[in-house]
This record gives C-alpha cells, structure tokens and sequence, in this order.
C-alpha cells in the first residue's frame, strides 16, 4: 500500500541563535510521517548534516542535555 503525506516542517536561520553562524546557514526540523520521530537538517557554510531521531531518543537526548549531575 502507498500512502501519500504532507510532512510538517519547521524552518529557520541560524544566525541569531549561534555566534558562529554564517548569513545563509540554516536548520529544519521534520516530522515524520508515521509521527514517531525527527528529520533533523543542518547547513551551515562549513558543510550539511542530516539525521534523524526517533521522539525517545530525542527526550533522552534532551535530559542528557539538561543534566546536571549529582
């Protein structure tokens, strides 16, 4: 079976955000269309990255983010 969707995205520059910006870097985040993770894309004038995150992997990724130890 096909199923066609349309993805939600959010979009936005760089700049304003990170100090070591360029004036066209960019990143956009993706939903999936099944709803349970991330595309993540990063471009910045010193390359591209892509990857994807799954919603558990992300809240993990956002507690390991915010730890603050013992």
């Amino acid at each position: 079976m096909i199923e066609q969707s349309k993805r939600k995205a959010v979009f936005s520059e760089i700049k304003g955000y990170c100090s070591h910006a360029g004036e066209n870097d960019f990143m956009e985040v993706t939903i999936w269309s099944n709803g349970e993770g991330y595309d993540i894309c990063i471009d910045r004038k010193n390359g591209h990255e892509r990857f994807s995150l799954t919603f558990g992997e992300f809240d993990l990724l956002t507690v390991l983010m915010n730890w603050k130890g013992e």
